[in-house]
């Protein structure tokens, strides 16, 4: 099957380019349309997806666009699926769509998500446990917290924290960056045994490559302990469309600690998605067996049958 490959940051250039046009709802869909941004645990959940729906027969198009240009696609009935719907950071995005009948959140493919400030283990081990316990050190950490993009729901926490002198962070600085940049700078000071916190989440690699602890909450600062869920959501009208892809999409929930291996391959040994998803799904067919379970392929074969024979 062909696999198509999109990038472009805008809504009218994307679907120009891609040729995705709105079309009336038909009884089965041929090409499976994914929305992806630009972060790695959804580039590959998206990438494994659409191998197995290509091993059933379908052809997929992935899509890299930016959030909100896949979410009005999905409206739109540009695209069919978008696994990255992070809760509770984008349910004020989500949820007007949910409400009015635009779109529907089949399954939480990843559930007990984890954001926050977190921590090198022998910074923890040393008595900081909490965020409050960050200022008693403060000197330690050069009262600086590493941070991502500008703009995330995370940086807009701390950077509210401080402002509000929460949990004593009034004369400490947020130093944003690219995740890139913040997990190099944190990796050099690991190396070096240095003292440093800063944002971190999982599913992601880092929670592979180094020995974090996730700082818990205080004084009501919400930068730390903070659990989410990450969604698929696709059109409101995809179970009447294919029923078989809407089951599928409603069963696909992946495994916390292998969307950490993947994401570590993919981003951290540099393996590209496709050759991380093409080894991972041929040495777990039993967890595929389940996201298939009643599914059938394109030609009327249970799809676990389909995709075994594609892959073994």
């Amino acid at each position: 099957m062909i696999r198509h490959h999109l990038r472009s940051p805008l809504l009218s250039t994307a679907l120009l380019a891609s040729g995705l046009v709105a079309a009336p709802a038909q009884a089965d869909i041929d090409e499976v349309r994914f929305g992806v941004p630009p972060w790695p645990g959804v580039t590959v959940k998206s990438e494994v997806a659409a191998q197995l729906l290509e091993a059933m027969g379908y052809e997929t198009r992935q899509n890299n666009l930016a959030v909100s240009v896949i979410l009005n696609g999905v409206a739109q009935n540009d695209l069919e699926v978008y696994l990255g719907g992070w809760y509770p950071v984008q349910t004020d995005m989500v949820e007007p769509l949910v409400a009015d009948g635009k779109v529907e959140k089949v399954a939480a493919n990843i559930q007990g998500a984890t954001s926050g400030l977190v921590v090198p283990r022998y910074v923890y081990e040393a008595g900081v446990e909490t965020v409050a316990d960050l200022d008693e050190h403060r000197d330690r950490f050069d009262g600086q917290i590493q941070g991502i993009e500008a703009g995330t729901g995370i940086n807009t926490a701390i950077q509210n924290a401080i402002d509000q002198d929460l949990a004593g962070l009034g004369d400490w600085s947020l130093r944003g960056s690219s995740t890139a940049a913040m997990l190099a700078q944190a990796g050099q000071k690991m190396r070096d045994q240095e003292w440093v916190t800063f944002v971190g989440w999982e599913p992601h690699w880092m929670n592979v490559s180094y020995d974090l602890v996730y700082l818990k909450d205080a004084d009501g600062a919400g930068v730390a302990d903070i659990e989410s869920t990450v969604w698929t959501v696709v059109p409101a009208s995809l179970k009447d469309e294919d029923p078989d892809l809407h089951r599928f999409m409603s069963q696909y929930v992946v495994d916390t600690q292998d969307q950490n291996d993947w994401v570590h391959a993919y981003s951290y040994e540099d393996v590209p998605a496709d050759e991380v998803a093409t080894d991972w799904i041929a040495s777990h067919t039993e967890t595929v067996a389940a996201w298939l379970e009643g599914v059938k392929a394109k030609d009327g074969r249970p799809a676990i049958e389909a995709v075994r024979a594609h892959f073994e």
